[in-house]
């Protein structure tokens, strides 16, 4: 039996992924959270073999740090000697919620629109620890092998999102705890790999080419 945790913020998507679940022989849905924080305590208590982490989380409790899925991941991996495999389930496919997911130790990632059966064959494959991907993640990632260059490092793409949400360079510096030398070394190489010369033109490429 593969015991299985839902951990997202909206009730109406863990109702979903839950009556899907109970369809199958073989999954057993023993618990929900609404906060990443929260499945990161379940992990940690043990009795789970596979988290259907979404990514981004709701500001939760007032006072609580808000932690994404992917952190949510990495806490939990860094925390454990044995711990559950975490299926990311969400709406987000950029290149950067992908690589960030599964570089934090995400074994799988799939879109909440994918089919039922979909979704019941990437948790059974997540349980054995096999790689499970929506189709169109999995083609990202292959174009992303294809064009290395245009393939963005995760800390380049960090700085590219608040480039894209209007950041200065000092701001970004601060957010991302550099100094301003190696965020503008950071665009030098954003815009060699995007084939641009500004910001703005670095962003509309990205956008353009599903990397943002």
């Amino acid at each position: 039996m593969i015991r299985v945790l839902l951990a997202d913020d909206h009730e109406i998507v863990r109702l979903g992924l839950r009556a899907v679940l109970e369809e199958a022989e073989d999954i057993m849905v023993v618990g929900e959270v609404a906060t990443a924080e929260a499945a990161i305590s379940a992990a940690q208590a043990g009795g789970i073999d596979v988290i259907l982490m979404d990514l981004r989380f709701g500001a939760g409790v007032e006072g609580t740090k808000v932690t994404t899925g992917a952190e949510a991941t990495a806490a939990i991996k860094a925390a454990m000697d044995n711990p559950p495999k975490v299926l990311v389930v969400t709406n987000y496919d950029t290149d950067a919620d992908i690589l960030g997911a599964i570089e934090a130790g995400a074994v799988g990632y799939l879109l909440k629109d994918s089919p039922p059966s979909e979704l019941l064959a990437a948790v059974r494959s997540t349980a054995e620890g096999d790689s499970a991907l929506s189709p169109v993640v999995a083609d990202r990632l292959m174009t992303r092998v294809r064009t290395p260059r245009m393939s963005l490092t995760p800390r380049e793409l960090e700085v590219l999102q608040l480039v894209a949400s209007g950041s200065s360079n000092r701001e970004i510096g601060q957010e991302l705890m550099l100094s301003e030398a190696t965020v503008k070394s950071h665009l030098v190489h954003i815009y060699d790999k995007l084939g641009v010369r500004s910001r703005t033109s670095a962003v509309a490429a990205a956008r353009e080419q599903g990397v943002l």
